[in-house]
């Protein structure tokens, strides 16, 4: 009977996993569309700071993508422990 909660445990635990992996690349896709979309408006609006909203963007979007890599390894570090 302890067998059977313990793999049961084991199984929910690793669904949970990949569901927060899942929603980690999810958000992430969403941040970087956000930030694509803004500096492309803030480039239309004012076309001669390309240079530096492209450099803030390219940073900003590098963040997110951290971000979410590290919990998507978390993630699996829990699905595998």
């Amino acid at each position: 009977m302890e067998l059977l909660s313990v793999l049961l445990e084991a199984g929910i635990q690793q669904g949970l996993a990949g569901i927060g992996a899942g929603c980690a690349a999810i958000g992430a896709g969403i941040g970087v569309g956000r930030i694509g979309s803004s500096a492309l408006e803030s480039i239309a609006r004012q076309p001669e700071a390309t240079g530096d909203l492209r450099a803030n963007m390219i940073v900003a979007a590098a963040l997110v993508e951290g971000v979410a890599l590290f919990a998507v390894i978390v993630c699996l570090l829990v699905a595998l422990g």
